[in-house]
């Protein structure tokens, strides 16, 4: 029984969201709620709560500075040589910009830290999106999976949990995965480089000083249809029809904006903003490199690193205390909601563990594959580690599921390593996981609906997954 309720609570988390008939915040708590009525342990809902607040407490803190410190960063300009050095590789083309996103993910992924590559990745992409009016989704999707397949590191989680969970060397188990998961990485960039070219027919190629004219007169014209839209622009003015334009009613403040170059998210690259520190850069640059060195050698814990950062940041860069709640203010609307999303998901997360539907899940996974696919334990595990470590956290899969696998891989002569390496096949998949804290920095800075996040890349990231798993027994690996 609590094994259907389970799967129920998540399906109905999933349709509810995705057809947005409820925002993830409320159904993250209400539905959990609901099912543990259910379930007949509602009078135990508080302290299933509480537990699992405690757990992703630490989290939560992390995400919260984690986004001042980089809101900061990006005031300051950081990272805005970032930025023109990718525009500079894109030439405004929707295509470079797709396979640039990719990159840039993959790339900042070497953290770790599967939020930090989100906030940095989006703030250097985000205003060339907005500007060229390309699909957000194509953003958060490509981003997620690149950082899913780079999740695999030792030091991003799951090597670690794996190794720990089956008392092996994190070493032995991601070493030889490495072929596999070049080839997934490569299956990334292949797709950004189709999906670039999808966004190019629709939108158009620009030219790079269109894009960084901040004062361009712009003249939009458009039948507000849903065909393809077609982007000629010369210097100084543009003509956008099809989809990608206002409509010839638009509202003149839609059309004032346009004209003004001052469309949402654009922000960030003018270069005569207020807040921008010239003079600091380098202390900005090896602050920042050092946060990083410290994340991922472990000299403290995230949280507390970036509690720190963000506290030298705000007073160094801006040593007046106006100008720092300034600052605090400006990026409070992101730190509420995402913060606020961790917390509502830690209903969902202490429901399900509290009232033992996990557990009920797992063992009906496992009891339900076949005798005779014993000899074949590792591919079964790589299949399964799609949708368990989507429905569930790494630690419920790692620490819960895999040893009873391998236990069973092992009376088939399945090695322990074999089994380890399959377990990490799921994680593109899994960073878009609604259970996931870090892909709500994601949607949330890249202002796109969780719902049509997870519609984009649920196809994908599966895909990708599965190209890990073909390639990893190609290879002899798995």
């Amino acid at each position: 029984m609590l094994t259907i309720l389970g799967f129920a609570m998540i399906a109905t988390f999933l349709v509810l969201i995705m057809m947005k008939k409820m925002s993830p915040i409320a159904a993250l708590v209400l539905i959990p709620a609901l099912f543990c009525v259910f379930v007949g342990k509602g009078a135990n809902l508080g302290d299933y709560v509480l537990d699992g607040v405690t757990d992703l407490a630490p989290t939560a803190a992390m995400l919260m500075f984690a986004i001042v410190y980089f809101g900061v960063m990006i005031d300051v300009g950081l990272f805005d040589p970032i930025v023109r050095g990718i525009l500079k590789f894109c030439k405004a083309d929707p295509m470079r910009i797709v396979v640039g996103t990719a990159v840039l993910a993959a790339i900042v992924s070497l953290d770790g830290d599967g939020s930090t590559t989100f906030m940095i990745t989006v703030s250097a992409m985000y205003p060339l999106y907005k500007r060229l009016k390309m699909s957000l989704v194509v953003m958060t999707g490509v981003a997620a999976m690149a950082n899913g397949v780079m999740n695999t590191l030792p030091w991003g989680g799951p090597t670690a949990r794996a190794a720990t969970a089956l008392k092996l060397d994190a070493s032995d188990i991601f070493v030889p995965m490495i072929p596999a998961l070049l080839v997934g990485l490569l299956f990334v960039f292949v797709l950004s480089y189709v999906l670039g070219v999808r966004e190019r027919r629709r939108l158009g190629v620009l030219t790079l000083d269109d894009v960084l004219e901040k004062e361009t007169e712009t003249v939009l014209v458009g039948s507000g249809g849903s065909g393809d839209g077609k982007v000629a622009m010369g210097k100084g003015a543009a003509a956008v029809t099809g989809g990608a334009g206002f409509g010839t009613d638009a509202p003149e403040s839609a059309k004032d904006s346009a004209a003004s170059g001052d469309d949402d998210g654009f922000q960030g690259l003018d270069p005569n903003r207020e807040t921008l520190r010239p003079r600091l850069y380098w202390f900005n640059a090896l602050l920042t490199v050092s946060l990083l060195t410290a994340m991922i050698m472990e000299w403290l814990p995230i949280p507390v690193l970036f509690l720190i950062g963000a506290a030298l940041a705000l007073s160094v860069n801006f040593p007046h205390i106006p100008a720092q709640r300034a600052r605090l203010a400006a990026h409070a609307d992101n730190v509420l909601n995402v913060s606020g999303m961790v917390f509502a998901a830690a209903v969902f997360t202490g429901v399900l563990q509290g009232t033992g539907m996990v557990d009920h899940m797992a063992k009906w996974m496992v009891d339900v594959i076949p005798g005779s696919m014993g000899p074949h334990m590792a591919l079964v595990t790589g299949l399964l580690s799609l949708p368990l470590t989507y429905f569930m956290s790494n630690d419920g899969f790692y620490f819960g599921v895999l040893p009873v696998l391998a236990e069973a891989g092992a009376a088939h002569g399945v090695t322990p390593l074999e089994m380890a390496r399959a377990s990490l096949v799921g994680q593109p998949l899994h960073m878009s996981s609604p259970l996931v804290p870090a892909v709500y920095v994601l949607v949330g800075m890249a202002k796109v609906e969780f719902g049509d996040h997870t519609r984009f890349v649920v196809k994908w990231a599966a895909l990708t997954c599965l190209v890990i798993l073909g390639a990893g027994m190609l290879f002899g690996i798995i």
